[in-house]
């Protein structure tokens, strides 16, 4: 499992993940933000990448080529939010997740890869294209179900 955590994004924006690619996508856990953290979870496949052994990523959330692949968060229009002055996406990387990293995950349901990246920009608006600073995935706690 994996966590995203979009730190204090600016208020009255809808922000979510996105499923699918191009023009075909659709924006799941869509959230609007009140100015505090918010939270997309999910799974994604994965199998030996392509020429150097590193993890390849799949599934329907995964976006971009083999050796680069990343998840994108819809932010305003792009998030089907008709209202907003915002269209962005903000793209957090998926590679610096490894096999070692995996095989750390304890063989538990509450075993989650979690990255916590900036949601404000430097405009103030929305933080979008590839986040940065980015510290990379850690171990954390799946949340109580």
């Amino acid at each position: 499992m994996l966590r995203i955590v979009l730190e204090k994004p600016p208020a009255g924006v809808d922000f979510g993940l996105q499923k699918g690619r191009g023009s075909d996508y659709e924006t799941i856990q869509k959230q609007r933000s009140r100015g505090n953290d918010l939270s997309f979870e999910f799974t994604v496949g994965v199998k030996a990448g392509p020429k150097d052994g590193r993890p390849g990523f799949l599934g329907s959330l995964v976006q971009g080529p083999s050796a680069e692949r990343f998840i994108y968060i819809d932010i305003g229009t792009y998030a089907g939010q008709a209202d907003s002055s915002w269209s962005r996406r903000l793209k957090i990387p998926l590679k610096g997740i490894t096999w070692d990293t995996i095989n750390r995950l304890p063989a538990r349901a509450e075993a989650v890869l979690e990255a916590r990246v900036p949601g404000t920009g430097k405009d103030g608006g929305p933080n979008c294209a590839t986040v940065k600073p980015f510290d990379g995935w850690k171990l954390g706690r799946s949340a109580p179900r």
